[in-house]
């Protein structure tokens, strides 16, 4: 299924396969697109193959088949410069924040400068004045300006991954895959990241992001994707999803909903 039309597709997978050994397929002919500012949360059990879906569509694994394109550029004929541009586009938020935990907020969130600087500023954190801005306003885009200059590992949990949100504004990447990234938050934490990330895409950048909470992904995502076996059995917008629908997603599994 297509997103609606709102500027067109920012990232599309097209028939994706991915087969580890001889028969284990992660995944299978999956395809989908999601628009810029569009907000889709990838559901399934464990095993349904979302975190190979993610490395697929980063680059980070080469399928056995299909392809990932980003705005009508398909990823798999990009080579040198133009392979490179197009993957600044692509930004990645896991689970565990990654963030440097001994430099402050702002120094990280500098960190995602890294593609379009000298690597000279970045080894010596010496950033000319304007990424310094783009830094701070970003901070401030997900509600951390006033805890710029404090050190990483004095943050909670939900504030370092804010500043993760942060980092992938810096690198003003238009597509951001988010794998987990309020699994190991209480819920208050939780939903905060979920409103930042919401806001995000309504800013027009297309959001995608794995989730365990179905009630969460029904609360913040425009759209619901659902694997299975490797398999897309759920693709609509969230009003269309009802308790049925997140049954059949889970059921082989033994799963509550």
């Amino acid at each position: 299924m297509s997103p609606p039309g709102n500027g067109g597709t920012a990232i599309r997978a097209e028939g994706l396969v991915k087969t580890y050994g001889h028969d284990v397929r992660a995944v299978a002919d999956v395809s989908f697109a999601v628009a810029p500012g569009e907000f889709v949360a990838v559901l399934g059990p464990s095993g349904a193959g979302k975190t190979t879906l993610f490395r697929c569509l980063t680059g980070l694994t080469r399928p056995d088949g299909g392809s990932v394109s980003m705005h009508g550029r398909e990823l798999g004929r990009l080579h040198g410069r133009a392979l490179r541009s197009a993957r600044r586009e692509i930004a990645l938020i896991f689970q565990q924040f990654n963030l440097i935990r001994r430099l402050s907020a702002v120094q990280n969130v500098l960190a995602g400068r890294l593609a379009v600087v000298p690597t000279w500023r970045v080894l010596l954190r010496r950033f000319a004045a304007p990424d310094r801005q783009l830094a701070l306003s970003c901070l401030d885009r997900v509600g951390m300006l006033d805890r710029a200059y404090a050190r990483a590992d004095q943050l909670s949990g939900g504030q370092q991954q804010r500043v993760a949100i942060a980092r992938a504004l810096a690198q003003e990447a238009t597509v951001i895959l988010a794998d987990e990234p309020v699994a190991s938050l209480d819920p208050e934490s939780a939903a905060s990241v979920l409103e930042t990330l919401r806001a995000v895409a309504a800013a027009g950048v297309a959001v995608i992001a794995s989730l365990h909470q179905v009630h969460l992904a029904m609360s913040y995502a425009d759209r619901i994707v659902a694997l299975r076996a490797g398999r897309i059995v759920e693709d609509a917008p969230v009003g269309r999803v009802d308790a049925q629908a997140i049954e059949r997603i889970y059921e082989r599994n033994g799963e509550a909903a």
